[in-house]
């Protein structure tokens, strides 16, 4: 039954609402971090993390990066 939980969990978290493309680059730049750090940690181009935080052009991450994304800017 927990594999279930986890599963669902893990799902739910997965679609999660993220911050507005305002808020990102904020909580970004709040912890010191740059683009490239970024987009280093999360193995995607630096454009990659950009699109994720322009307002003209919002892009979402998907899959295991918007996991990690999500959580870096929770810290």
């Amino acid at each position: 039954m927990s594999e279930l939980f986890d599963a669902v969990d893990a799902l739910v978290a997965s679609r999660s609402p993220l911050p507005s493309a305002e808020e990102r680059k904020r909580l970004r730049t709040a912890h010191g971090l740059t683009l490239d750090e970024v987009a280093a940690a999360l193995k995607v181009r630096r454009a990659t993390v950009s699109g994720w935080e322009s307002v003209k052009r919002t892009t979402e991450p998907r899959g295991p990066e918007r996991e990690a994304y999500a959580r870096l800017l929770r810290q």
